[in-house]
């Protein structure tokens, strides 16, 4: 039976301030293959959660650079498993306003001329005032921490919270 267990938003961005200007060689840099940040985005939700999901293509695991679930590094695929209906073990989320986010969370970019969210950065900090300014991420591909979420030229953006992770006990 599948249990509920907390998501610590502590682990996730103490990995990702750890983290967020080199490269954990425990893991393979996608740099130069489309980007690494969703690569780091997982990482730092790992970190928090704890619980992989091993289910070939719809699963949320990583075993080596050859051998790694689509959401683990893309960036629609992670949004897709977070917010999937289905109990299965893992970390799980929902989209929220950006009003609603917290440390720990993810917030997906979409650019102008992409037909997709392409950037997942990781909620960091949240200041005092309201909006974009207000809320700091940390991302790979263009290393940053502590960056200004009002920084970015996005044209859009979803925000998913993570509500915990359901672990087989």
């Amino acid at each position: 039976m599948l249990k509920i267990i907390p998501y610590d938003r502590f682990a996730g961005v103490s990995y990702a301030h750890r983290w967020a200007y080199e490269r954990n060689p425990k893991y393979m840099n996608f740099d130069e293959l489309g980007g690494d940040c969703t690569n780091f985005a997982s990482q730092c939700l790992y970190a928090g959660a704890g619980v992989m999901n091993f289910t070939p293509t719809f699963g949320w695991y990583y075993n080596s650079g050859k051998d790694r679930a689509p959401a683990w590094t893309g960036v629609p695929y992670f949004f897709n498993f977070l917010t999937r209906k289905q109990k299965t073990p893992g970390p799980f989320g929902r989209e929220v306003l950006l009003e609603q986010v917290e440390p720990g969370d993810f917030i997906q970019l979409r650019f102008s001329g992409h037909q997709e969210f392409s950037h997942n950065p990781i909620v960091v900090e949240i200041k005092r005032e309201n909006g974009p300014g207000s809320i700091l991420v940390a991302a790979h591909s263009q290393d940053t921490d502590f960056r200004p979420l009002s920084t970015y030229p996005y044209v859009q953006l979803r925000c998913i919270h993570i509500l915990g992770t359901y672990q087989w006990g």
